[in-house]
């Protein structure tokens, strides 16, 4: 009974969750832009995503394969969570100096430490490529379907990223 009478407890506080907390593909955020605006942004809709011109959408980046970053200025620095710069932190670390611990600083870009073999990827523009993946893979099935896609999909992200060392 008890273990009845908590799920439906639970069940019921679920009811009023909401996931709303802003992973959206860029082209789509107008869609989202009058909630946004009620929840305080500031921005106009031109500001988050112009096609044309320069917008928020051209400082968010991948960081070191897998994570999110937003660059914040021309000299390339920019802002992550601590998890997806782990590795790198724990790498400049030392015993003498433990960033993880301690945490660093550079007062100017001199003292700025280089992440060795750290990568960003800069989007550089979006497109339907369904009809280009179809062609390519064709009737094709199990084995030489895959890797038909693998090959196109190495050709398509080839041609639409542009990987940038970080330093």
């Amino acid at each position: 009974m008890k273990k009845l009478l908590l799920s439906l407890c639970a069940v019921v506080m679920m009811l009023g969750a909401r996931a709303d907390e802003g992973m959206w593909i860029p082209m789509l955020i107008g869609k989202n832009y009058e909630d946004m605006k009620r929840l305080g942004l500031k921005l106009s809709e031109e500001d988050l995503y112009n096609i044309n011109h320069s917008s928020l959408k051209d400082a968010i980046v991948q960081f070191a394969g897998g994570c999110t970053a937003e660059v914040i200025s021309d000299n390339g620095l920019l802002l992550t969570n601590h998890h997806c710069g782990y590795d790198a932190v724990a790498t400049l670390s030392t015993v003498a100096h433990n960033y993880l611990d301690d945490g660093f600083f550079a007062h100017s870009m001199k003292e700025e430490l280089p992440a060795q073999g750290v990568t960003v990827i800069f989007l550089v523009k979006m497109n339907d490529v369904t009809d280009e993946i179809m062609k390519a893979v064709g009737d094709s099935k199990g084995e030489e379907f895959m890797k038909k896609l693998e090959a196109a999909r190495k050709l398509l992200r080839s041609v639409i990223i542009k990987v940038v060392n970080v330093k």
